[in-house]
């Protein structure tokens, strides 16, 4: 049954099998470069457009329960280490973009709550969602996919005690650490309300996106069909130890979320790079992209800035080589 949900459901091998014959059909043969490419495309694009479509859907509406000023609430009645566990939780249920995480970082910062509880969920918000669980699943099975929100939740509550303890107040921009926070009413939202916003969330997020899945996934099928397998292994494989180092270096510049990226990293993966590797990639693309860090830019000083790269690159790199080191144990 784990398998069927993992291979036919999530994993959608049915879309595959049928677009391949379509394409066979039409006179293509997928069985070449053009053909496999071709095949990859289709089948890749409409795979992630099903997901993304049914996942913010679930996602947005899941959010509808948790508002700004219900989770600063829920925060604000945690202290310490509880309170960083309970932040990263939250943002595995909030906005999956790093660009849409900052605001509500933003908030939570004026509210008052602590610098550690607000950066355990900055961390985790882009990095941890629920999408991210439900695709990895899709594509490398559900051990990669737990092991990866685990470890992606370590980062977060440890990335936020250590810059609570360093204590860095002052390096929050001046008018959000002397701004007062409003404490919003919260509105009572009918189930039909929530439906209609969720497909709003999803109309929207679809928009913005699309344009990325499809260079994601044009960029994924030039490496799975077009880009020596040596290549790949010589660069990102084995033979190269500082793979992980380079691979989140390389993902740091782009604008992405995980829909965005998964394409390439699944093409990687069947080329020859190492698990880590592709899993390193993945998280400096959705949480260390060059427009959301411009953004916090605004929101916090240099110091602190550079404090907040630095670890999440150290949690990451630490993340990458333990998906390679135990590979075998998730492949």
């Amino acid at each position: 049954m784990g398998s069927f949900i993992q291979n036919q459901i999530l994993g959608m091998q049915w879309l595959k099998t049928l677009i391949g014959k379509m394409l066979s059909a039409a006179g293509f043969d997928i069985e070449n470069r053009f053909g496999g490419s071709l095949h990859f495309f289709l089948y890749d694009v409409i795979k992630i457009t099903i997901l993304l479509f049914v996942l913010i859907f679930l996602i947005s509406y899941i959010q509808s329960y948790f508002p700004p000023e219900r989770s600063r609430k829920i925060l604000s009645h945690c202290k310490g280490f509880s309170a960083r566990i309970i932040a990263a939780l939250l943002g595995t249920v909030t906005s999956f973009c790093s660009c849409s995480s900052i605001p509500l970082f933003m908030g939570f910062t004026t509210a008052g709550l602590p610098l550690g509880v607000t950066f355990s969920f900055l961390i985790s918000s882009p990095m941890v969602d629920f999408a991210s669980l439900i695709l990895l699943t899709s594509i490398f099975g559900s051990k990669i996919a737990i092991a990866y929100v685990v470890l992606g939740l370590v980062v977060a509550v440890t990335g936020g005690t250590i810059i609570e303890h360093l204590h860095m107040e002052d390096q929050v921009a001046d008018f959000i650490r002397n701004g007062k926070s409003v404490s919003l009413v919260e509105e009572k939202i009918s189930q039909k309300q929530r439906l209609v916003s969720a497909l709003h969330s999803v109309s929207d997020t679809l928009k913005k996106v699309f344009p990325y899945i499809l260079l994601s996934v044009a960029v994924g099928a030039i490496i799975h069909n077009w880009i020596p397998e040596d290549w790949i292994v010589s660069l990102l494989g084995r033979k190269n130890p500082l793979g992980v180092i380079l691979a989140v270096f390389a993902g740091i510049p782009m604008y992405a979320d995980i829909f965005g990226c998964i394409s390439i990293s699944e093409s990687l993966l069947a080329k020859g790079a190492l698990l880590g590797v592709v899993l390193s990639f993945m998280m400096a693309v959705t949480t260390l992209s060059l427009p959301s860090l411009i953004m916090l830019k605004k929101a916090i000083k240099t110091k602190l800035l550079v404090t907040f790269v630095s670890i999440c690159v150290a949690g990451i790199i630490l993340v990458g080589y333990f998906f390679n080191a135990f590979q075998a144990l998730f492949l």
